[in-house]
């Protein structure tokens, strides 16, 4: 296995690689004692269950009301009550043959559950937010791009510095949701290609791994946007690397789709100027932020966030498993590739 990190220092990059492997290491053994049953038998005994459909896996049938599986509890922290869902869907063990789709969306860590469960909320917000800017027209998708300089902030006019100096020209698009939670998309390549071909209209042709995204959310928009940066360098860096274990070589060959470098052509405009709106708190310390997140989603009609402690107390960190089955999910190996918040962006509701 093999892990990559971010941070604005070397220092905040090693604590994020660390953290990210220690994630899937858990993740593959979680510290959890299953319960082999059925959900049949789970009500009857009063229990709340979520059979999560949505995270079916391809070409796998829905489980059953009498059939039998492996059960873990987690917690719905809107309401405080358990809630029993498949072993399956919190595994991340790819050697198993799985009913569920089996990734590490919604997976986080951190010094303490609160922690882990911030982030973990933050990721599948930001997942969700990202597949509905996909599923919208091309107009639509890149009228939200921002000067990344307009925040007249220190560390984020700093990374765009860098990237320049680099040779590299970057996008970043404002992604909020319905759900007001500032959510950033950052798209980043070579500027003598990418911006020399516009000119040229020929000369080489682009590859995709040349071209990165990354994406971020956080209640303060410099943040989630520091986050899309850092995570479009990151995606960057590992395909230069060559570090990762599970991208195949035809992903290297593959040519740069049109839509993707349009993206390109987008003309940013002042953050202020945008007609997103971002539901930003005003200063609080992390439980005060976690509950202004939690809030947001009550607002939007989401009933159900459950999180699913992976560790126990012998460990000096946290790992949980964040589900929210009301979002939008990313793209996977699942039978069921969007929800009804996707359908409805794509048709226009």
């Amino acid at each position: 296995m093999v892990a990559q990190g971010k941070g604005l220092t070397d220092v905040d990059a090693e604590v994020s690689t660390v953290m990210e492997a220690v994630e899937r290491a858990v993740a593959g053994e979680p510290f959890v004692d299953p319960v082999r049953s059925t959900s049949f038998a789970l009500q009857a005994m009063g229990h709340k269950i979520d059979t999560l459909s949505c995270l079916i896996a391809m070409h796998k049938p829905d489980l059953g009301p009498d059939e039998e599986t492996e059960w873990v509890a987690g917690i719905n922290i809107l309401t405080g009550e358990a809630v029993y869902i498949p072993f399956e869907a919190v595994l991340l063990d790819r050697t198993r043959d799985a009913r569920y789709w089996m990734s590490s969306d919604g997976l986080a860590s951190g010094n303490n559950i609160e922690e882990a469960v911030f982030h973990g909320v933050l990721e599948r917000i930001e997942r969700d937010a990202h597949v509905l800017w996909q599923v919208g027209g091309e107009r639509d998708r890149y009228a939200g791009c921002v000067d990344p300089r307009g925040f007249k902030d220190e560390a984020l006019t700093g990374l765009i510095d860098k990237i320049e100096k680099s040779g590299l020209v970057l996008r970043l698009f404002d992604i909020t949701s319905d759900i007001a939670i500032p959510c950033f998309a950052a798209i980043l390549g070579p500027a003598d290609s990418i911006l020399g071909q516009r000119a040229r209209h020929g000369g080489r042709d682009i590859r995709l791994v040349e071209v990165t995204g990354g994406a971020g959310a956080h209640p303060y928009p410099v943040r989630a946007a520091i986050r899309a940066v850092t995570e479009a360098a990151q995606s960057r860096l590992t395909y230069i690397s060559g570090a990762r274990d599970d991208i195949s070589s035809a992903t290297f060959s593959r040519s740069l789709p049109p839509l993707m470098r349009r993206a390109f052509d987008a003309v940013p405009a002042s953050p202020a100027a945008g007609s997103v709106r971002h539901r930003t708190p005003g200063p609080g310390d992390l439980a005060y932020l976690l509950q202004h997140v939690l809030e947001a989603l009550r607002n939007k009609g989401i009933s159900s966030v459950i999180a699913v402690r992976l560790t126990d107390d012998t460990l000096p960190f946290d790992v949980v498993k964040v589900v929210i089955s009301e979002l939008e999910n990313p793209e996977g190996s699942r039978a069921r590739r969007f929800g009804t918040r996707a359908l409805a962006r794509a048709i226009g509701f």
